[in-house]
Parts: structure tokens; sequence; C-alpha cells
């Protein structure tokens, strides 16, 4: 109702206000709106007029902004709704794939793609997915994408190059770490990666240079001393190398680089011996292996002083040598065995019978004793005791135990190498005649490496 009075009393305050201005201002003005056409307007009339055409030019352009703004925000809003829908796509896909669900996670991330093909964290989780599950062509299509829309990314670029070392495309891989690099020299995680991959394709002296400059970097003790230890056995790898060109003298001056690092180091040792038979020097060879078994009394330089000695043909000194160590150990079965078994292999039948007959403790859990004592007691024709061994031999129900075995991840081995073949750790084997295989507890996730033994160290098995 006051609307209503407001408006009358306004068109009566109009209407008054344009007669009092009409007889203020009588006449007529003619307006030509072309060059024959014209009319007639009072001054108050075309000054009315003007005055609405100026108000209606006026709502006109604020209608038109209004709606623009309108339309504006109604995309904005629509934008907003679309990108929180997405966003909660990728939040979802994230969590699903922290909770194990990774068939969903892949759907949801499938489905923020598919509203937004350019979303970068979608194409790196749902990239990094496809690597777990060995997908790698679709790992690196997904990471190459997400590299094309931003070229600096750098947990892209990582990302890629573990999709093109999976994929065993090393060099492209090796490409992609080099462009992180350029990007930030001393990236910690690009080096260590390049690294490791240059560890796989045994560079080890490309590898070497990379862990030296990661030396220089802050680490924790424990990762301090995990590098440490790395060092030492990409420097060995460098020595056993050169070794194998013929390049002795670079050889000698990398396995003395290993053992200034690590005093106990064994393969470094045993370098040093290989290169000492190389140039002709076994008996060096022999005095230097001796002279660290009587450090370490590690039994692995036993078995390399053994094979040495008898090829030298001077028996005499290694079992000289086993009499010494177990005179040093009286109550070491594992000493006491491999000195019955060189008697056995030197034909001295009674002093590997009246040796290993002695042994306690092993004899249930090591097949290969009850062969060498069956063959012992064939040369003595003693039949039944012979028989009596042979079956122990063959009723053996566990797994006969090969003669090294790695401390770090318990893989066996007929050889022994610097380098273990399951866990790729160095100076880890141990040599061990017998053990019980059921404690073994299983090893996973563990990087195969291939192992290059020194062929001249045998399996102490191999004789019997």
């Amino acid at each position: 109702m006051f609307r209503l009075l407001l408006t009358v009393f306004l068109i009566i305050v109009a209407s008054f206000i344009f007669g009092y201005f009409q007889e203020l201002n009588p006449g007529l003005i003619t307006v030509r709106i072309s060059p024959v056409e014209s009319f007639d307007l009072s001054p108050v009339s075309l000054m009315l007029l003007s005055m609405g055409a100026g108000a209606f030019l006026v709502t006109l352009l604020v209608g038109v902004r209004e709606t623009k703004d309108m339309i504006l925000n109604w995309h904005n809003a629509r934008l907003r709704r679309r990108e929180a829908k997405i966003e909660a796509l990728y939040r979802e896909g994230t969590h699903a794939f922290l909770s194990k669900r990774i068939s969903e996670a892949i759907g949801l991330f499938e489905k923020t793609l598919a509203l937004d093909p350019n979303h970068i964290d979608a194409l790196l989780w749902l990239g990094n997915i496809h690597r777990a599950e060995r997908n790698y062509p679709e790992a690196i299509r997904l990471h190459r994408k997400a590299r094309s829309l931003e070229e600096r990314n750098v947990e892209v670029l990582l990302a890629l190059a573990k999709d093109l070392e999976g994929s065993k495309r090393f060099e492209e891989a090796l490409q992609t770490l080099q462009d992180i690099l350029r990007l930030d020299p001393g990236h910690l995680t690009a080096l260590m990666l390049k690294r490791d991959l240059y560890i796989r394709i045994e560079k080890w002296t490309d590898a070497l240079e990379i862990q030296q400059r990661l030396m220089k970097a802050t680490f924790s003790e424990h990762d301090q001393r995990a590098e440490a230890h790395l060092l030492v056995g990409i420097t060995y790898e460098v020595g056993r190398q050169l070794l194998e060109r013929g390049q002795t003298g670079k050889a000698r001056h990398s396995f003395r680089g290993a053992i200034k690092r690590d005093k106990r180091f064994l393969p470094a040792y045993i370098g040093l011996g290989e290169i000492l038979i190389r140039e002709g020097k076994l008996k060096n060879a022999a005095e230097i292996l001796e002279k660290i078994y009587v450090k370490t009394d590690n039994v692995i330089l036993l078995h390399r002083l053994e094979e040495l000695y008898l090829e030298m043909g001077e028996p005499g000194e290694i079992i000289r040598i086993y009499q010494e160590a177990t005179q040093r150990d009286p109550q070491n079965p594992v000493l006491k065995f491999y000195l019955g078994k060189l008697y056995y292999r030197l034909e001295m039948v009674d002093e590997a019978f009246d040796l290993l007959s002695t042994l306690e403790g092993p004899q249930d859990q090591l097949s290969d004793y009850h062969k060498i004592m069956a063959n012992l007691y064939l040369r003595k024709q003693q039949m039944d005791y012979a028989v009596e061994e042979l079956k122990k031999a063959l009723g053996f129900k566990k797994r006969v135990v090969v003669p090294y075995r790695c401390t770090q991840c318990q893989q066996d081995s007929t050889e022994w190498a610097g380098r273990c073949r399951r866990c790729g750790q160095w100076n880890t084997y141990v040599a061990l005649p017998w053990v019980d295989t059921s404690s073994t507890k299983p090893h996973t996730d563990l990087l195969e490496a291939r192992p290059i033994p020194y062929q001249s160290i045998a399996a102490p098995f191999e004789t019997v």
C-alpha cells in the first residue's frame, strides 16, 4: 500500500513540476530527424525526453554489465563445482591407494583424468600404480604426458626415470636423471638413483664418481655408515673390473683403497692375492693370505690357500695352516671337518678317518660328512659301517647345504664372490659346511646382482 501511495505521490509531483516548467517555457522547438522529417516539442518535453533517453541508456548499460556478471558468476560457479568434484575424486583415489584398494584407486584416478586430462598429480599417481604393477609402457605414457605439461617438475622426472629403469631402458633413464641434475645439480635422490643404475649396469667407475660426491653430503649417522660401506664395495668392484681387463696396477690401487676404508673387507684382500697370483708371485700371495687369515679367522681364506698350495705342489703347507688353526681353536668342528676333507682329498685315509670320526654335532645335518665316512670305511674294508653311512647320506631329509651363505639375506652359493648374487651386498659370504635350513627366514624384495666369483676359489664339496 505504501508503495502505491508513494507512486501516486511521485506522479502528482512530476505532473506539477511539468506544468510549472511548461508555463515558464512557452513555445515549441523543431527537432529534425532527417532532411525532410521533423517534429515540434516543447522545451520541457525535450528536456524530459533527453533525461528519459539517458536513463534508458544507463539502465541498458547497467543491465548488460549485470547480465555479464551473472553469466560469469554462473560459469565460475560451474568451474568451481567441477574443480571440487575433480579434487574430491583425486582425494578419494589417494585414500583408496593408501588403503590398498588399488583397483578402486585406478578407477578414481581415471575418472579424475576424464574430467581433467591435464591433472598432474593424478597422472603421477596413476603412473606410479602402473609401474608398481609392472605395466611400464602405460606408466611411461602417463608420466611423459605429465612431463609435457610441466617440464621442470622434478617429482614427475624421478617417476619417469624409475619407469624407464623398470622397463630396462637404462640409457633413457640415465638421460632423465641427468635432466633433473641440470635443474638441481645437488639433488640427492637423483644422484642416488643414477648411482644405483650405474651399479645395476656395472658401470663401476661412473658409480664410484657419484658415490664420492654423495659422501660429501650430510646424512644421519646410520645412513653415513651405509654410504661408506657402499663406497668400499664400489671401490672393490672397480678394482675387480680392472683386474679382469689386465690392469693390475690400477686394480691394486683400488683394492688398497677399499682396504684403507675397511680393514676387514675380505674381497679386497683376496683381490690383492689374485693380482700376485697373476703376476706369478704365488709364494707372496700365499704369505699375504695366511697373514690375513691369522687376523680375521675367515675360513674362506683357507679355501683359497688350499687351492693355491695344492696348485704350487705344497700340500704340507696347507696342512700346517689347518693344523695350526685347529690348535688355536680345538673346539671348532668346522675347521676339523675341512682338515679331514683335505686329508681325504690327499688320499690320507687314516688321518681323515681318525679326525672325522671324532666329529660331533654336524652328522645329522651334513650328508657330505656321511659320504666321506662311507668312502673311508670302504677303503678300510669295513663294509657294514660303509653301508650304514651311505644309508644316512641317502636318507638325508633336508636340503644339502652349500658351503657359502650370505649373512645379509641367507642366500646359499656354491661359489664364493665378493658380492652376494641376491641382495647385492659386499663382504657378506661366510663358509658354513652345515646349517639347519629349517630356521632360514625367507627374504623378499631384494635386488639381484650378477655374482662374479674368482674361479680359483673352489667350493669345499667339489671333490667329495
